[in-house]
């Protein structure tokens, strides 16, 4: 039952509000404009559409904004550039603009008035308008140009109509009157000037029409004459034409008399000729003959000799082909030989690259020892390698003194031998000096260690602890060990290798 009611509810509450979303519906027509004010901070504008008006919260008003004709009258006399008083009746079609600044400007001057209300309301602006254009023309510029006037008024209206939010679409001059009929009086005075114009046109007609005549006559005379003149030319042209055509024509039949004459017996030489020419080409055609009978017995000739060296050079490819195949198969087993011979070699190599392995790998152990053995000992270590090399130092710094075989010393004090002698001391000197920089140990001390100066009075000693020579020495025995270790088992790889060649 509950259930019920709360269904029946549920309906009405749909029902109440379709209601008033229904009583809210509006729709403008496209001329007039509804207003959607009150809910939001800016009104809408509906022309030509539909929408929503929320009851007892938003309100609707209306906007003309179709086209509106408005009666423009001066209401009396008034007067022109020219002082001329003049009563003008003009008609203006206005509509109030759509866009959005002139909308929200003119439903603060218009909204919810009528077309009247409208009218009224803008036809005090555009007589005054109209009376201030009026006093800056004349009335003939008036009378002539009608639309020039009208659209001077309307461009001078549209200045206030913009501050409205209205637009004027045209403005035509429907009656101009004046006060002293002078409108007439120039009417009355264009017409007699027409007059005149027209009596003055008629008589530059007649004019023309009888100097016309006389200069047709003239050119008549002139033609009759200049016709006759013509007629006679013509006739003595004709009769020294017919003269000369009658030379050209015996000429011509000399001409042609002769060119009979030549003609027939160019035709009999032609006769001659050709019977030679029959008479060439027959003896022509029989040695034409003659050779294709020679050209056939001898490709016959050839065909049965090309037939015997065909026979006999297919025997000859038999043969060689025969040949090849022997060759190949004897190619083959000897690259079979050779293909189980590089085998061995492959695996005497293999065995041989496991051997110099074996052996690196126990040259670099050893260097290894002894560079942990030089780590423990350090700065002894190093001196007692550096002490060892300086000989070898010494020498290979003389040796060069040693190659030279001659010296000559161009000018001088003759001490050029003395100064390359004196290198050999300048040279050790510096490489003292670069040991110390990088090692910190000073060569000169280690030198003079056991010099007489050093014990007497300086007592410079170097000591060498006894523990880094025995393991200095047991390093080099522990690598001859495994250098012999190597060469032993390489000794083994090798006469397997043997051993290998002889099963195979």
């Amino acid at each position: 039952m509950l259930h019920l009611l709360s269904s029946i509810g549920g309906v009405l509450i749909v029902c109440a509000l379709i209601g008033i979303v229904a009583s809210g519906y509006v729709k403008s027509p496209p001329n007039v404009a509804f207003i959607i004010s009150g809910f939001r901070k800016e009104p809408r504008v509906l022309i030509g559409r539909a929408g929503i008006k929320l009851p007892f919260l938003e309100r609707k008003d209306v906007l003309l904004v179709k086209q509106i004709s408005v009666d423009i009258k001066t209401n009396g006399y008034i007067p022109t550039q020219d002082f001329i008083g003049v009563d003008v009746d003009a008609v203006a079609k206005i509509r109030v603009k759509t866009d959005e600044e002139g909308i929200q400007v003119a439903m603060k001057n218009f909204l919810n008035m009528s077309e009247s209300d409208i009218v009224s309301a803008l036809t005090d602006s555009l007589q005054g308008n109209m009376r201030e254009i009026i006093g800056t023309i004349t009335l003939k510029d008036i009378c002539n140009d009608r639309k020039k006037f009208g659209d001077e008024v309307q461009e001078k209206a549209q200045k206030d109509m913009n501050a409205l939010g209205v637009e004027i679409i045209s403005c035509n001059i429907q009656r101009v009157d004046d006060e002293n009929n002078l409108i007439n009086a120039l009417g009355q005075d264009n017409m007699a000037q027409i007059q005149k114009d027209a009596s003055i046109a008629k008589a530059n007609a007649d004019k023309e029409v009888a100097i016309a005549e006389a200069n047709a006559q003239e050119q008549a005379n002139k033609a009759k004459v200049d016709a006759a003149k013509i007629i006679a030319e013509r006739n003595n042209e004709l009769a020294l034409k017919q003269a000369e055509l009658k030379a050209i024509e015996e000429t011509k039949r000399a001409i042609a008399e002769a060119a009979y004459g030549q003609e027939k017996e160019t035709q009999r030489k032609t006769v001659v000729v050709r019977t030679q020419e029959a008479e060439i080409a027959k003896r022509e055609k029989e040695i034409e003959l003659q050779t294709r009978e020679a050209e056939v017995a001898e490709k016959k000739l050839d065909a049965e000799v090309r037939k015997k060296a065909e026979a006999e050079k297919y025997a000859a490819q038999q043969e060689a082909d025969a040949n090849l195949y022997v060759r190949q198969k004897e190619a083959e087993a000897q690259l079979v030989e050779k293909q189980k011979a590089a085998e061995a070699i492959k695996v005497q190599g293999e065995a041989e690259a496991e051997a110099i392995r074996a052996k690196g790998l126990a040259e670099a152990e050893a260097i290894e020892k002894k560079a942990e053995a030089m780590k423990q000992y350090g700065q002894a270590a190093m001196m007692e390698m550096i002490v060892n090399i300086l000989p070898d130092i010494a020498k290979n710094v003389a040796e060069p003194l040693a190659s030279i075989e001659k010296v000559s010393i161009i000018g001088g004090d003759g001490s050029g031998v003395s100064q390359v002698s004196n290198n050999v001391p300048v040279v050790m000197q510096q490489v003292f000096e670069t040991v110390k920089e990088t090692t910190g140990l000073d060569l000169k001390d280690i030198v003079m260690a056991n010099s007489k100066t050093a014990k007497t009075d300086r007592n410079i000693t170097v000591q060498t602890d006894l523990p880094l020579k025995e393991a200095i020495t047991d390093k080099e025995t522990n690598k001859n060990n495994d250098v012999v270790g190597a060469e032993t088992k390489e000794e083994t790889v090798q006469n397997k290798k043997i051993c290998l060649r002889k099963r195979q």
